[in-house]
C-alpha cells in the first residue's frame, strides 16, 4: 500500500524548546536549518514566540528552507473551569497563525499543561484509577476540550487534536479513551504519541487500532524499558525519568515502529508523522539525533 501521503516532520522540542523545562535552546533559524538539513519536510510551531509571530516573516523563513508548517502544541488547563477562557484564547491565537502560514490542514495539538500536578507527575507510569479525576472533574475537562476545539473551528476552520501525555490528567489508555468518548468527533481528534501511550501503560499498536477513526496526527516517540523499570523501582517522577532518557531515539526502545507504520498504511492514514525526541540539555547534539531518527524512519520504509 502506498505511503505517498504520509509525510515526516519534526518539532522544536527536539532541539530543547520544551515547555516547563529550563535549559539551552538554539535560535529558531538554527533549528529550522538543521531540521531541513536532516531530511524533514515540515515542523510544528513550538512555544509561542519561539518562531516569528508575524505570519509573513514566518512564511518566508519556512519557504526558504522548503519546510511546511503543520501543527502546534498549545498548553491548556482544561481541568480548571476558570482557565477555559484563557486556554481558548491561546489556542485561537495560535490557530490563526497556523491557518495563515500553514493552511487549512494544520492542527492545534492540545495538551493539558505537563508536570503541573505533583501527584500525577510523581506517579507517572504507575497511576491507579484512584489517582484519576472525579466525575465532576471529567465533565469540566471534557467541556473545556469541546469549547476550545469548537472555538478553533469557528474562528479559523482548523481541526484540533488532543495529546495524551505523561504527567498530566490524561495519561493512561483508559483516560485517553474516556476523553474521546466524552468529546465531539466533529472537531476533536487524537494526537497519538507512541512513547507516551507506552509509558502510560498501553500497547501502541492496540491503541492505534482502537482509536483509528479519531487519529488525525501521530507523534513517533520511542520508550526505553530499562529507564521505565528504573523509574518504577525508584519511584521517579516523570521529569526525572525523561531526563534519564525514558524517551530514547527511535529504534532503540520497545515501540514496534515497523508494525505501527504498517498499521498506519492499512488505515490509509494520510497525515503527518512527527518526531518528538525531547532532547534535554546534556543528551547530546539535537542535529545528530534528528539525523539518526530520520535515518531510522527511512530504514523502515518512509
Amino acid at each position: 500500500m502506498s505511503n505517498a501521503n504520509i509525510k515526516v516532520g519534526n518539532a522544536p522540542c527536539s532541539w530543547g524548546v520544551i515547555e516547563n523545562v529550563e535549559g539551552e535552546r538554539g535560535g529558531y533559524a538554527q533549528v529550522l536549518d538543521e531540521m531541513a538539513a536532516t531530511g524533514y519536510a515540515g515542523t510544528e510551531l513550538g512555544d509561542w514566540g519561539f518562531m516569528p509571530t508575524d505570519p509573513d516573516a514566518l512564511r518566508a523563513e519556512l519557504d526558504a528552507r522548503r519546510l511546511k508548517l503543520l501543527a502546534s502544541w498549545v498548553s491548556v488547563k482544561l481541568h480548571d473551569a476558570s482557565e477555559h477562557a484563557a486556554s481558548e484564547a491561546d489556542a485561537v491565537r495560535t490557530a490563526r497563525q497556523l491557518a495563515l502560514v500553514g493552511g487549512p490542514d494544520n492542527l492545534i495539538v492540545l495538551g493539558n499543561d505537563p508536570y503541573m500536578d505533583p501527584m500525577r507527575t510523581l506517579n507517572s507510569g504507575r497511576l491507579t484509577p484512584e489517582m484519576g479525576m472525579s466525575e465532576a472533574q471529567w465533565q469540566v475537562f471534557a467541556e473545556g476540550a469541546n469549547r476550545v476545539a469548537w472555538a478553533v473551528k469557528r474562528e479559523t476552520g482548523l481541526r484540533t487534536v488532543f495529546h495524551h501525555h505523561i504527567g498530566t490528567w490524561i495519561e493512561t489508555p483508559e483516560e485517553t479513551a474516556r476523553l474521546l468518548a466524552m468529546t465531539d468527533p466533529a472537531v476533536l481528534g487524537l494526537c497519538f504519541d507512541t512513547g507516551h501511550y507506552t509509558h502510560g501503560g498501553g500497547d501502541p499498536l492496540t491503541g492505534l487500532k482502537r482509536h483509528a477513526d479519531r487519529i488525525w496526527h501521530v507523534h513517533f516517540k520511542d520508550h526505553n524499558p530499562a529507564v521505565a523499570a528504573q523509574a518504577k523501582a525508584e519511584g521517579l517522577d516523570a521529569v526525572t525519568a525523561v531526563g534519564r532518557g525514558l524517551f530514547c531515539e527511535l529504534g532503540k526502545g520497545d515501540v514496534d515502529f515497523p508494525a505501527i507504520l504498517a498499521e498506519l498504511k492499512r488505515m490509509n492514514y494520510n497525515g503527518w508523522i512527527v518526531v518528538e525526541q525531547d532532547v534535554l540539555p546534556g543528551m547530546g547534539s539535537p542535529k545528530e539525533s534528528a539525523q539518526r531518527n530520520r535515518d531510522y524512519i527511512r530504514s523502515i520504509g518512509l
